[in-house]
């Protein structure tokens, strides 16, 4: 290959490289619990009981034409009801990105828990996707039993089926590819249509787990987590991240609680929000 041909493709690498969306990782709320009440049958295990910290994220991937929003974390009532505490607001994090919730054109919803959509209303514009499996339960008379409804908020289910029958809701079954660096995977597990978000990114695949895995804990000793709707899906869900991983299909695994998540990636330090936020690969900003 002659140096012009090797300086073109290194470009062209490089054009390709700049191009791939950011992904950000973003913490807003934390809590600590008992290990015993995180970790479904945990005495099985054979390990002590401990304090556990659990934290609360949010994500958002962009590049240069346009930015998607994964999740949108708890609201003031969601966090008040379950004394959950709050570090930053989601709408606080965005602002100080520089990020207009004006703007934002797709909101993915991993499931619909209340630490996951208890702020759909900041983005007027939005579309929101979610699995259809995990729409038809939440709509479902299941949706009341006590087992599933201590993790929602009656009212912000209201708001997601207002914003369906305003045609502003898009569902989809199996899997999604939002755009050609961003795919969308339904696992279910810890909810009927739990959700898991795969993106291209300069620094290699990223795999955003949610609440498929927890803690990263979950995996290295296949422990799931206590709230769970279909068992043998949550061990499924393991088996496929576990086989992304391995297979170096996925270069970086983001958990949706750990609180050692940030420490894994690259800390933001401007706009006061280092403590706050991380990202993996880069861009630009135009």
């Amino acid at each position: 290959m002659s140096s012009d041909a090797g300086a073109a493709r290194t470009a062209s690498e490089s054009a390709r490289a700049s191009a791939l969306p950011q992904v950000i990782i973003a913490k807003y709320g934390t809590r600590v619990g008992r290990r015993s009440e995180v970790y479904l049958n945990y005495p099985l295990y054979g390990y002590d009981d401990a304090d556990i910290g659990m934290d609360y994220f949010f994500w958002i991937v962009r590049d240069a034409d346009r930015t998607i929003i994964i999740d949108t974390g708890f609201s003031a009532e969601g966090a008040a009801n379950r004394s959950r505490t709050t570090l930053i607001t989601p709408a606080e994090v965005l602002e100080r990105l520089g990020i207009d919730v004006g703007t934002v054109e797709h909101v993915v919803i991993t499931h619909a828990h209340y630490d996951h959509i208890g702020n759909l209303g900041l983005f007027p514009r939005a579309q929101f996707i979610i699995a259809q499996r995990e729409y038809d339960f939440w709509s479902s008379r299941h949706a009341q039993r006590r087992q599933f409804h201590h993790s929602v908020e009656d009212a912000e289910l209201v708001t997601l089926r207002r914003l369906h029958d305003e045609g502003r809701v898009r569902t989809f079954h199996g899997s999604l590819a939002l755009s050609p660096d961003v795919e969308l995977r339904e696992v279910g597990g810890h909810t009927p249509g739990q959700s898991i978000v795969l993106v291209q990114t300069s620094e290699g695949p990223v795999l955003l787990a949610s609440d498929a895995v927890h803690y990263y804990e979950e995996l290295e000793r296949d422990m799931p987590f206590m709230s769970v709707a279909n068992l043998v899906e949550m061990y499924e869900g393991f088996d496929t991240i576990n086989e992304l991983v391995r297979t170096a299909r996925v270069a970086h695994l983001v958990a949706g609680h750990d609180p050692a998540t940030l420490e894994r990636f690259t800390p933001i330090t401007t706009a006061g929000l280092q403590e706050f936020v991380a990202t993996i690969g880069r861009w630009d900003g135009n």
